[in-house]
């Protein structure tokens, strides 16, 4: 079965599908609906061949459907026929939960993505366990979105804002007790190196987590 997989993210959505190589992408933003989203995928995808499609929305997911609005999107995702607007099977993931599960090497994991917002999941003994952390407070009444994000980002500098992506991993890890921490996303480029003890992600990950949403982890390679 070949996968087109679609990773929505608050700047970009990027699209890979099986058997290719080279990861196509465009731009998203405030305004952008999830009929403009699948239209612009149906296109950018046109001359690749898929059975199924998975999606990493940037959001709480119930049963394979978003249950809030996205923060950094436009309005309608809630409702929205996923399987209708592409003609084919459609499985909906948060889109931190999908880069956890292809970061996934076993025990339990913590996925941390830096983007627009702060993404969070879990993967336990190859379950995967959607969180949201961002809006939990953290310092000066801001939360760890407000530092980790991209306004923490800017605001804070490069310097100051990779000492607190370390401090706020050591604590989610030590509160949640994990073997292992992946630090992904857009905005992990600008870490030098991962905190001490976990290791760097990659988008290219999050199309393998897409893949891995219709296997089962017997075949997970």
């Amino acid at each position: 079965m070949n996968i087109l997989a679609i990773d929505v993210g608050g700047t970009h959505v990027k699209i890979l599908a099986s058997g290719q190589t080279e990861k196509r992408e465009f731009d998203s933003g405030p305004k952008m609906g999830p009929q403009e989203m699948v239209s612009q995928v149906r296109k950018l995808a046109g001359d690749w061949d898929y059975d199924a499609v998975s999606i990493g929305y940037p959001g709480p997911v119930l049963h394979n459907r978003p249950v809030a609005e996205p923060h950094n999107l436009g309005s309608g995702w809630v409702g929205f026929d996923f399987r209708k607007g592409f003609g084919r099977p459609v499985k909906v993931l948060n889109d931190a939960a999908m880069q956890a599960l292809g970061s996934y090497r076993g025990g339990r994991l913590l996925f941390l993505g830096l983007g627009t917002g702060l993404g969070s999941a879990m993967v336990v003994d190859g379950v995967v366990v959607p969180m949201e952390l961002a809006h939990l407070p953290y310092r000066k009444g801001k939360t760890f979105e407000q530092y980790l994000g991209k306004a923490g980002l800017a605001h804070l500098g490069k310097k100051r804002w990779r000492a607190a992506v370390s401090d706020v991993s050591a604590r989610l890890r030590a509160a949640l007790q994990v073997h292992d921490v992946v630090i992904g996303g857009g905005n992990a480029k600008y870490l030098r190196e991962a905190p001490q003890g976990m290791r760097l992600g990659s988008n290219a990950l999050a199309f393998k987590g897409g893949y891995r949403m219709w296997q089962t982890p017997k075949s997970w390679t």
